[in-house]
């Protein structure tokens, strides 16, 4: 079969295309709507069951909509003590929309949703103007379908808005190679620089495949090229400077503190905890006090053997693994990591490299040459980084290769379709669907429990499909070969995306899909303060928390421990730093659930006092807060170790009868030091005043001093 080649930069496209004329303006819209409006329902479906989702945002997006201070800065409490540990760019449009519709799980969940639909809809336009309408909608349904997508997508993390911004940065940068305007190059600037205000430097993985591409292939000369990235990097500087600046020079007496620094700087958290402590594991004020002292014994961080066991040194990462798990080559394709993200990644690669060898002697200029190269760049930059950064990693940072995965896979097959004329295409094209399969398969048997009849299924439709794609120049077979290959690659995909919209998913770490062996923790919440990960040392992926429960159904209670349920006990931790709990007091990754008794003792005489109470770790607080809509302090900040408020500062603001009460039993890591400032405000708290227990949560009236 011939196959006809536009000129070049645009779509090769074969004659017996799927649709055309009359039948593509009835098609095309049609299946756009299906893309879109499916998408928009997967990802609103049983969005409720999130609940508060991420308390930890939630209660910062609680506070934005009551107080334009917080918004603007993005704070925990609407008082105004201290901030998240990101900028606040992602809370300010949940903010917005709990301000006109009313603190609610929809209120805080659906503007991610939007989000994700958006992302779709802009891969699909980018993809459809380089390889025509049906390679766009492959490529849309594929990030759709990713788990990892569908599960940050339905959640109130940043991640969602900052995938939305790096894919509107490629399609700026695209759209700069292709007419060569300075203007588009600016708003790659513009995309990029809001990304910054949304995640900080994760954004930044996306800026050399972005240069890289445009000095590659972009028009002009390299002198007036390398100019538009200097206007490209004037605009990012100025479009998440702004904030930047007005945070340093607004007086840090009259404004909250800046949560993850330890000396109260927005430009220490950007480079430090937030940044190379993420690539070198030195991360002041993590969840390991002083970034490389570890619990327990032996330099480990729960115990000696099993845990979360680090590396020499008792460092994350060091030695090639630690608490955020094994760093290495392959760490995208481990249990932890692999059905969340890697489905497709290994095909992806096969038919990207081919795809480029058939542009070949393409002019430089080649719009799809630059496609590939700019996704294909973001990929392996990207998957780079997180395979080998030693600091805090979490399955779901890996929503951040969704869209290149998609784009690389769908773009690279729709060349070698078009190709496939040629036998060494076709075998390529074979290739790639019998590795998606044998791929697919190998990740479904580390889940043996989850629809046990899919992974055989998988396996035989892609070898029937690789086998038709040999002979797919052939008209009558083409379309038998596309449906299996699709089948085949996506198959388990959705299985996981449906698993996981089915699910309850809160908490601070979260991940995708089934329980699967030999997974790494803590990641994954599942149910109602629950955590679905596995410990180090520990077989078959222990769990951690009140997760779903086991596969034969039985609950899981996840003790471990004298710190109760969930809590983590153990050498060198202190008892009750949980990890999470399902009820009550909240762990150091799950909110609190206070009783409608404590509730209700927390709303009287609450317009008395700036505080209602407050709480080490913001974990802690959050809970307290959203339910009874009053600010409640958390010490600390995220972890409990950031150094505010100092004992002198609390016990000057109880002084004041500006804090009505103090919750106990603090699940921040903060305590466990005693030179930390959190740690010293609850051992003052417990000298001084009298503890009680309402709704089994040890409350202290801070108005009532013993004596």
């Amino acid at each position: 079969m011939s196959t006809v080649i536009d000129r070049p930069g645009t779509a090769a496209v074969p004659p017996d295309a799927p649709a055309s004329g009359r039948n593509a303006r009835v098609w095309h819209p049609v299946s756009l709507a299906a893309l879109l409006i499916g998408t928009g329902v997967l990802y609103l479906v049983n969005l409720s069951a999130n609940g508060w989702a991420n308390s930890f945002y939630s209660a910062a997006i609680q506070a934005g909509s009551q107080s334009w201070k917080a918004w603007f800065f993005g704070s925990s409490d609407m008082a105004n003590s201290i901030t998240v540990d990101k900028p606040p760019m992602s809370l300010w449009i949940p903010g917005l929309s709990v301000r006109v519709f009313g603190l609610n799980s929809w209120a805080i969940l659906v503007p991610q949703a939007l989000m994700g639909v958006a992302s779709v809809a802009l891969l699909y336009l980018i993809t459809k103007k380089y390889f025509g309408h049906w390679a766009g909608i492959l490529a849309g349904a594929t990030l759709a379908l990713t788990p990892v997508a569908a599960l940050m997508f339905r959640f109130n993390n940043p991640d969602a808005l900052l995938v939305l911004l790096m894919v509107a940065a490629v399609w700026a940068t695209l759209k700069a190679i292709e007419d060569g305007r300075l203007r588009w190059m600016i708003l790659t600037g513009v995309f990029v620089g809001f990304g910054f205000l949304t995640k900080q430097l994760q954004v930044m993985l996306v800026v050399p495949p972005l240069a890289i591409t445009y000095l590659a292939f972009g028009q002009h000369t390299w002198v007036k090229r390398i100019g538009h990235l200097f206007a490209a990097l004037g605009a990012l500087i100025v479009s998440a400077g702004w904030w930047i600046a007005a945070v340093e020079l607004w007086p840090s007496s009259s404004r909250p503190w800046i949560g993850g620094s330890q000396h109260n700087s927005i430009l220490e958290l950007t480079l430090g905890y937030n940044g190379f402590g993420r690539l070198n594991g030195n991360e002041t004020g993590s969840v390991v006090p002083g970034g490389a002292r570890g619990y327990g014994a032996a330099g480990g961080y729960l115990g000696a053997d099993g845990g979360f066991g680090g590396g020499p040194g008792g460092r994350p990462g060091g030695g090639g693994g630690g608490m955020w798990g094994q760093t290495g080559l392959l760490r995208m394709f481990e249990p932890a990591q692999g059905g969340q993200i890697a489905w497709l990644i290994p095909t992806a690669l096969v038919v990207g490299v081919a795809a480029l060898v058939i542009i070949g002697k393409a002019p430089r200029t080649d719009l799809r040459r630059a496609y590939l190269a700019v996704w294909g760049l973001w990929l392996l930059v990207t998957m780079g980084v997180f395979s080998f950064m030693a600091g805090i990693f979490h399955s779901y940072y890996t929503m951040a290769l969704a869209p290149a995965v998609a784009a690389v896979a769908v773009g690279g097959a729709a060349v070698c379709w078009s190709a496939r004329d040629r036998l060494w295409v076709r075998i390529v094209l074979a290739a790639g669907v019998w590795i998606a399969a044998i791929w697919g398969f190998a990740l479904l048997a580390r889940s043996p429990d989850f629809v046990p009849w899919l992974r055989p299924m998988v396996l035989v439709v892609g070898i029937v499909g690789g086998l038709v794609m040999l002979v797919a120049h052939r008209p009558y077979l083409s379309v038998l070969a596309l449906v299996t290959a699709i089948a085949a690659a996506l198959a388990g995909p959705v299985a996981y995306t449906l698993y996981t919209v089915g699910q309850s998913t809160q908490g601070s770490i979260v991940s995708a899909g089934p329980r699967v062996n030999g997974e790494f923790g803590p990641g994954g919440g599942r149910g109602p303060g629950g955590m679905r990960g596995g410990m180090p040392g520990a077989p078959g992926g222990m769990q951690l928390g009140r997760g779903a429960g086991m596969p034969d159904g039985t609950p899981n209670t996840g003790a471990l421990g004298a710190g109760g349920a969930g809590a983590f006990g153990g050498p060198g931790m202190p008892a009750g730093a949980e990890m999470g709990a399902g009820g009550g007091p909240g762990g150091l990754l799950t909110g609190s659930r206070p009783s409608a008794e404590l509730v209700a003792m927390l709303q009287a005489d609450a317009d008395k006092y700036t505080w209602v109470a407050a709480a080490v770790g913001s974990n802690q607080a959050s809970g307290f807060q959203l339910e009874s809509g009053y600010s409640v302090m958390p010490i600390g900040g995220f972890n409990g170790t950031d150094p505010s408020p100092t004992l002198g500062e609390f016990t000057k603001l109880v002084e004041e009868n500006k804090i009505h009460y103090f919750i106990g039993g603090g699940r921040g890591f903060g305590n466990s030091d005693a030179s930390r400032p959190s740690a010293q405000i609850a051992a003052w708290v417990q000298e001084n005043f009298t503890a009680q227990t309402v709704g089994g949560t040890t409350i202290y009236d801070l108005t009532a001093p013993i004596g």
